[in-house]
């Protein structure tokens, strides 16, 4: 379980209240996580509980998960 030490921290990275850098926010967690599976090669039990916990995350709610922001009204309409 010590390849966690380096996964759990992306669940708690602040996502950004511009929705013009949800984008890029985006983008650097999905290189990052692509990055390190690469390099690292995490073990099994470790990426499962990892990929559990994210799918709990942004199942849990609409504005929690760290790949997508929630809109509220006319804020994401132009972008």
């Amino acid at each position: 379980m010590y390849c966690l030490q380096c996964l759990l921290p992306v669940l708690l990275l602040p996502k950004p209240n511009n929705n013009a850098l949800m984008e890029t926010h985006v983008m650097f967690i999905v290189l990052y996580l692509i990055g390190f599976f690469l390099e690292r090669k995490p073990c099994t039990i470790c990426s499962l509980v990892f990929l559990t916990a994210v799918f709990l995350i942004c199942y849990s709610g609409v504005g929690n998960c760290i790949f997508w922001g929630s809109c509220e009204g006319n804020q994401c309409e132009n972008g």
